[in-house]
């Protein structure tokens, strides 16, 4: 009789996994409820944050840049600038400079509920 799978403990690696696999759930439900907080505060809908391609194009029209940075984003090396430069135009919108591009760039998990719950104001783009 083969025993089910309920009834197997999980191993040491099966259980660090499961905790990295929550931990990374959390990040990532962080990152979003600061997202739908920073859409709705730059006069947006907050559920254009969960859709995944969407959610960037939402972000060129919240700073102003041109549609066609999305296509960047498929370059090789060259998207990184482009995602910077999506970013930037959020944090220019809130307000923000060039650090604070970065950091939504490429720690949003951090800068995102940060702005979105934080007493930032869009000023709209400059």
């Amino acid at each position: 009789m083969v025993p089910s799978v309920m009834s197997i403990p999980l191993q040491g690696s099966d259980a660090a996994g499961s905790l990295v696999l929550v931990i990374q759930v959390l990040f990532v439900l962080i990152q979003l409820a600061g997202m739908w907080q920073v859409f709705e505060k730059a006069n947006h809908a907050g559920w254009k944050a969960i859709v995944p391609i969407y959610n960037l194009y939402v972000m060129l029209k919240i700073g102003e840049n041109a549609w066609w940075w999305l296509l960047v984003l498929i370059v090789p090396i060259v998207n990184f600038y482009a995602l910077y430069r999506i970013h930037a135009g959020v944090a220019r919108a809130f307000g923000k400079g060039i650090g604070f591009g970065l950091g939504l760039a490429f720690l949003g998990v951090v800068f995102f509920p940060l702005v979105g719950f934080g007493n930032y104001r869009y000023v709209g783009p400059t």
